[in-house]
């Protein structure tokens, strides 16, 4: 008795699809979780500086906030490449094995259309720089009007500020797509 499996394209291009829809989901979850982990961290920085009167250790939330920032930036480039990746090839790809007169995932397309949609992206684009950004600068502008600026801890900050930035025009670019 043989076993034969009938592996066409379409059942090869639908399993890249379950794959690559997991990919998403996974890092969607990790990249919700990486903006409360920063508010948290960023938080829990705050209250220890303000309870020790050392305002030096605000420095670590620009720091926290480059690096999961820029984790929490490329994370969401994949999650976005994969849905294009789907709209434009893979979509395309099964439409023209089906014969199919439209788009073949409809809720890729979809949710890029409905009203509100880019006030929505423009409003995460904003809570994005407001984390990564506005909040670790604010962070380093009350440590600049602190006693304790000393000058190797400014030029840190400085070198800080600079990282910050390129981050913020990253967030900017992404968000222009």
């Amino acid at each position: 008795m043989t076993c034969t499996h009938d592996v066409t394209e379409s059942t090869i291009l639908l399993a890249e699809y379950d794959c690559l829809k997991e990919e998403q989901k996974t890092r969607i979850g990790f990249r919700d979780t990486l903006l409360y982990f920063t508010l948290a961290a960023t938080t829990a920085i705050v209250a220890v500086a303000l309870q020790s009167g050392q305002p030096r250790l605000l420095l670590a939330v620009p720091a926290i906030c480059l690096i999961l920032g820029w984790t929490y930036l490329v994370n969401d480039e994949k999650i976005s490449a994969i849905g294009r990746y789907i709209r434009d090839r893979l979509g395309s790809r099964l439409g023209e094995l089906a014969s199919a007169h439209g788009a073949v995932f409809g809720w890729e397309v979809y949710h890029c259309d409905v009203a509100g949609h880019r006030v929505r992206k423009r409003l995460q684009t904003a809570v994005d720089l407001f984390t990564y950004l506005i909040l670790p600068m604010i962070c380093m502008t009350v440590f600049w009007c602190s006693p304790s600026a000393q000058p190797l801890l400014v030029l840190t900050s400085v070198v800080q500020a600079l990282a910050l930035a390129v981050l913020g025009w990253q967030f900017l670019r992404r968000a222009e797509r």
